[in-house]
C-alpha cells in the first residue's frame, strides 16, 4: 500500500452525481466514516438514494460553472461521478458536453479553490484491449475503429483529467470501473437493473457473453482509498471477477426462485440487431438501444488486472456471489406500490 496522503480531513468533501449508483454509494460510505459531506445535484434530481443520509445539499449543474463555486469552496476533496450514460444516442454532442465539458468546468474551479484530491469515476471502456492476456492500466486505448461515441466521450474525459493532473497540477486520479452490481440502485442502472429483472422473473433472455464485474460498494471503497493512498495522474482498474452471463444470471435466478436464463448466441443477437437497425432506419427512428454496436460491446471486455489497486490502495473486493445475493435481496424487497 502507498503512503497515506496528508489531507485536511476535517474539511468537507464534495460528491458530484450523488443521486446516481456510484455517487450515492460513495456518499453513503463517506457519511459512515464520519466525514462532512456535501452533494451537488440538480433541482430535478431524484434524491432517494441519499435521502436518509446527513449531507449538505448544493443545487447546481456542472455545465453551469457559476453554480459550482459555493459547493467547492472550502472542500478537501471532490469525488466526481457525473455521467451521461446514454450510449444509444445517435447525436454524440450531448455525450461530449455532459461527460467532458462538465468535468473540465469542475476541474478549473477545483484548481482555483485549492482542492487537495480529485477522484474521477471513469470506465473500463477507456482501457486498451490485450489479445495476449489480462488488461492493465499500461495498455493504451487501441480500439478507435469499434468504439462508439459514448466511449469516445468517456476516453476524452479521462484524457482531460490526466492532462490536468500532469500539466496543471490538479491532484487527480481516475478509477476505471467495470460493470457495477449491488443493492440500493434506485434508478436502476441498465446492467444491475437486468439482474433485478432476472431475479424477479421479468426477463429470461441473456447473451452468450462474459463480463468484468464489481460490487458497487467495493467500487465506492476504492474511491475512498484512492483519496488517501492513490497517486496523482494515475489510473486504477477497479474490477473483480470475470464471469459468463450464463453463470451470473443462473445464480441470480436461483436466488430469486426463478427458472434459469435462456442464453442466445452472439451470432443470432447480431443478426437480430442488424435487421433492427435497418428497420429503424426505414422508419426514420433514432436513438435505439438495440444495435450491432451494443451486441459487440456486450462481449468485448475481457479479464481485467486489478493488482495495481489491490497493491497500491490496499483494496480487497468481495466475491461476486455475495454481490448477486445482496442485489437480489434488495430488488426483491416489498415496495409501497
Amino acid at each position: 500500500m502507498n503512503k497515506e496522503q496528508k489531507l485536511s480531513l476535517d474539511k468537507p468533501v464534495l460528491v458530484t452525481g450523488a443521486s446516481g449508483f456510484m455517487g450515492s454509494h460513495v456518499t453513503r460510505l463517506l457519511v459512515q466514516q464520519g466525514r462532512k459531506v456535501r452533494v451537488l445535484v440538480r433541482k430535478t434530481s431524484n434524491t432517494q438514494a441519499f435521502a436518509d443520509l446527513a449531507v449538505e445539499i448544493f443545487y447546481g449543474d456542472v455545465l453551469q460553472p457559476e453554480t459550482l463555486h459555493a459547493a467547492i469552496e472550502g472542500c478537501c476533496s471532490i469525488f466526481y461521478n457525473v455521467l451521461d450514460p446514454r450510449f444509444w444516442l445517435s447525436d454524440p454532442e450531448p455525450l461530449f458536453r455532459n461527460n467532458v465539458e462538465g468535468l473540465v468546468n469542475t476541474m478549473d474551479i477545483a484548481l482555483s479553490k485549492g482542492i487537495e484530491r480529485f477522484i474521477f469515476t471513469s470506465s473500463m471502456g477507456t482501457l486498451g484491449f490485450n489479445p495476449n492476456g489480462p488488461v492493465t492500466e499500461e495498455i493504451e486505448f487501441n480500439w478507435y475503429d469499434r468504439a462508439s461515441p459514448y466511449f469516445m466521450a468517456r476516453l476524452k474525459a479521462e484524457q482531460e483529467l490526466l492532462r490536468y493532473s500532469r500539466e496543471k497540477g490538479l491532484p487527480g486520479m481516475a478509477l476505471c470501473i467495470a460493470n457495477t452490481y449491488g443493492p440500493q440502485d434506485f434508478q436502476p442502472t441498465p446492467h444491475n437493473g437486468m439482474l433485478g429483472k432476472m431475479a424477479r422473473g421479468q426477463e429470461r433472455v441473456t447473451l452468450d457473453a462474459c463480463q468484468p464485474t464489481i460490487d458497487i460498494r467495493d467500487a465506492a471503497e476504492a474511491a475512498l482509498l484512492a483519496e488517501r493512498y492513490g497517486r496523482v495522474a494515475e489510473r486504477y482498474i477497479i474490477a473483480n471477477e470475470y464471469i459468463s452471463n450464463r453463470e451470473f444470471f443462473t445464480l441470480a435466478t436461483e436466488l430469486g426462485g426463478q427458472r434459469p436464463p435462456i442464453v442466445i448466441p452472439q451470432w443470432f443477437a447480431y443478426g437480430v440487431a442488424w435487421m433492427a437497425e435497418r428497420f429503424y432506419k426505414l422508419l426514420g427512428k433514432k436513438d435505439n438501444i438495440v444495435s450491432t454496436d451494443a451486441v459487440y460491446l456486450s462481449n468485448c471486455f475481457k479479464v481485467m488486472d486489478s493488482s495495481k489497486a489491490r497493491t497500491e490502495l490496499g483494496w480487497s473486493p468481495r466475491p461476486i456471489s455475495e454481490t448477486i445475493a445482496d442485489a437480489v435481496a434488495w430488488f426483491n424487497l416489498p415496495t409501497d406500490d
